[in-house]
């Protein structure tokens, strides 16, 4: 396996700025033409740099496509924690509520580039992709504990895991898949039809 590190985090502000540079023309580059022809020759140009000064950074391809997922993924957990952040206290079907739409939100955030990354990230493993899982799973694990005289499971690891994935998988799918599947999400089908999940499996009924 290739290295999937950078060479050298920047610390000068004009290096960054060249790091910064590099790791946006990758994500414009895979949104446009997709990962086989996300040459580094190509990325170096739509950066407005040399590839000598690309390699400095980052060593081969799948590098540079880590670090879109690591960025694109911070972006994620950010939103999710802002949306849920005060959730605490709220009743469950509430809760539920946000937390499904914290989802779709966190998908739609920049759709054409997660779609190119489900896609594409196989080619170089998937632990790079579980950092936004891992957390939203212990956000879901700390609201089960706190209500857990109110939800039938009594393991919350297991718990948030199945609603995690569960809930992500359905996102994922209609993110992917047809223009039908795309209709369900904006017009709140596919919101309704998840938090009805969710509310069966924790409380036994979806009302």
């Amino acid at each position: 396996m290739p290295t999937l590190k950078p060479r050298k985090r920047p610390k000068q502000q004009r290096s960054r700025e060249t790091y910064d540079a590099i790791v946006a023309a990758t994500t414009r580059v895979l949104k446009r033409e997709g990962y086989e022809k996300a040459s580094t020759n190509r990325i170096a140009e739509v950066a407005g740099v040399s590839v000598g000064s690309l390699y400095q950074y980052f060593p081969n391809k799948q590098a540079l496509v880590i670090a879109v997922v690591e960025r694109h993924s911070d972006q994620l957990i950010a939103m999710l924690e802002r949306t849920i952040a005060d959730l605490g206290a709220a009743p469950i079907p509430d809760a539920v509520r946000t937390f499904v739409r914290a989802m779709l939100a966190a998908h739609a955030l920049d759709p054409q580039l997660h779609r190119v990354l489900v896609q594409q990230v196989m080619h170089i493993g998937l632990e790079h992709t579980r950092k936004f899982d891992r957390r939203a799973q212990q956000l879901v694990r700390a609201y089960l504990e706190a209500h857990a005289d109110e939800v039938l499971p009594d393991d919350y690891d297991t718990a948030a895991f199945v609603l995690c994935h569960a809930v992500d998988a359905v996102i994922h799918m209609a993110v992917l898949e047809s223009d039908a599947s795309a209709a369900k999400l904006e017009d709140g089908t596919l919101e309704r039809e998840i938090c009805a999940l969710v509310l069966r499996y924790l409380l036994g009924s979806a009302d």
